[in-house]
């Protein structure tokens, strides 16, 4: 609990957009008429929408409910996948609970580049998927290598690409933990080192992945940087790559001292990098390549990143905390109230555990409540495109939490549309009759008039709004608060 009350609880964020409305649709086909396929199609590789779903259905719970106890589960199963890898690798107890202990504060540690984090602070299959490999890897480790197969089966799919990851990881950790293949490959008294050949597919295959680029598509993956790694800065490439470095060190360390599998698990970390950085840097490097830019090979990283933060605490507790009261003390309230503090600074407008059931005093999040419960399933809703990026919004997507259908963002939208090329003409077109070039800033949504939305009802259907208050005059406004007007178009 301590891992959700350091990071905080925001349902229908980001990610949770896409999931939570196709959730929603799923459970009653009736909403999103209009507009459903800016998550359905995204969302054919996985059966995660599907089973959470079911699990509504079945169990009679509430989406929000089940939502809140399916994050909770998978916060739980990921901090116990670390403890059972923890116990593997080092015997004292300290070094255990410091390592999870780190895990569970740094939740929500950025991944350099990437826009992930160790753990979103919200229900994601991504989470689900990373404790079942973490739970994979510990079956490896184990010597128990056929235990792993349907874990990782499980987890590509739930999550195609964190699954491929996952694979790709667990087939090097296989290469230096089998004895007589680690000694073939590496042992000393080779003259040199070799280097496994391991050929993995760090891609899914799905078939719109290889459609060709449209000039909407190109605008729409421009917004997103982490999919050029030659534009990243050079604190983002140090992010990347000092990481392989540092357990490079551990293997030789951990060698020194006998501790064959930590050594192992430092090294499989380390080819693991070298590979899939490789891998990236293709991808990511030749122009012709760019329609394979979606499948966001860097994402790799978050895997790194989760053995460097378990390792880093374990580390920390064996060799700096030991026994010490005070030094433990300092330790946690450390990590975890600056993460804390991070994560208030992040969703200012929010409350930092948004529970189901709860009223919320973000102005947003009371307009997305009217909206759902006073408005037709039907409604056809044009909103500024930037929306998701006004201050105090804290990126909660209208589509999921309001259930109605929306004209397109200039925001969430895009990264939809980088997955799901077939939608790139849509898209610009919808962004473009509400202010805005596609993928830029600043939109001219605040000085639409009646006019303007009646030219939106014109082209598109729209029939309601939601506007500033005060709104411009000639709408037929339902609703308001002190900053947002729910309106229809007359």
């Amino acid at each position: 609990m301590l891992g959700i009350t350091v990071m905080g609880y925001h349902p229908g964020i980001e990610d949770d957009g896409v999931y939570l409305a196709a959730i929603k649709s799923n459970l009653n086909p009736a909403l999103y008429p209009h507009d459903a396929n800016f998550f359905r199609v995204q969302l054919q590789a996985t059966f995660f929408d599907k089973w959470v779903a079911s699990l509504v259905h079945w169990t009679g719970i509430s989406v929000a409910t089940m939502e809140f106890l399916l994050q909770f589960a998978s916060i739980v199963l990921v901090v116990w996948a670390c403890f059972v890898i923890a116990r593997m690798l080092f015997k004292e107890a300290r070094a255990q609970w410091a390592g999870v202990a780190l895990v569970t504060a740094m939740f929500t540690l950025p991944v350099s580049g990437t826009a992930l984090y160790l753990v979103d602070q919200h229900l994601h299959p991504r989470n689900v998927a990373t404790a079942i490999i973490l739970l994979a890897i510990s079956r490896i480790l184990a010597d128990k290598h056929w235990q792993a197969v349907p874990l990782l089966l499980l987890s590509f799919v739930l999550h195609p690409i964190m699954g491929a990851m996952g694979v790709s990881f667990c087939i090097f950790l296989t290469v230096t933990t089998l004895e007589p293949l680690y000694d073939w490959l590496f042992s000393r008294r080779k003259e040199e080192p070799r280097v496994a050949t391991v050929t993995v597919a760090s891609f899914v295959p799905l078939g719109w992945i290889f459609e060709s680029p449209t000039p909407a598509w190109r605008e729409a993956v421009k917004t997103h940087s982490s999919l050029f790694l030659f534009r990243w800065e050079w604190y983002e490439w140090l992010g990347a790559v000092a990481p392989l470095y540092l357990f490079w060190l551990l293997w030789r360390f951990a060698q020194k001292r006998g501790e064959k599998l930590l050594s192992r698990l430092a090294l499989a970390v380390v080819l693991y990098g070298i590979f899939q950085l490789t891998v990236a840097m293709i991808m990511l490097g030749i122009p012709s390549l760019i329609r394979l830019a979606p499948l966001q090979p860097m994402r790799f990283l978050q895997l790194i990143y989760v053995f460097m933060t378990l390792l880093g605490g374990c580390l920390v507790g064996k060799y700096l905390l030991k026994a010490s009261v005070w030094r433990w003390a300092v330790f946690l309230v450390a990590i975890n109230a600056g993460m804390f503090v991070s994560q208030r600074m992040l969703f200012s407008g929010s409350e930092h555990l948004e529970m189901p059931g709860r009223n919320s005093a973000n102005p947003w999040l009371q307009a997305f409540s009217w909206v759902r419960q006073n408005t037709p399933t039907n409604a056809y809703f044009a909103l500024d495109p930037e929306y998701l990026a006004a201050p105090g919004e804290d990126y909660h997507s209208f589509r999921a939490l309001a259930e109605r259908s929306q004209l397109a963002d200039n925001i969430k939208d895009t990264a939809v549309v980088t997955q799901v090329p077939e939608l790139g003409e849509v898209w610009a077109g919808q962004v473009r009759a509400q202010g805005c070039e596609p993928g830029a800033a600043p939109c001219k949504w605040s000085g639409f008039q009646l006019a303007d939305f009646e030219r939106l009802r014109a082209e598109f259907g729209v029939d309601w709004v939601l506007v500033s208050y005060p709104q411009p005059a000639g709408l037929a406004c339902r609703w308001h608060n002190d900053a947002l007007s729910v309106c229809q178009i007359p």
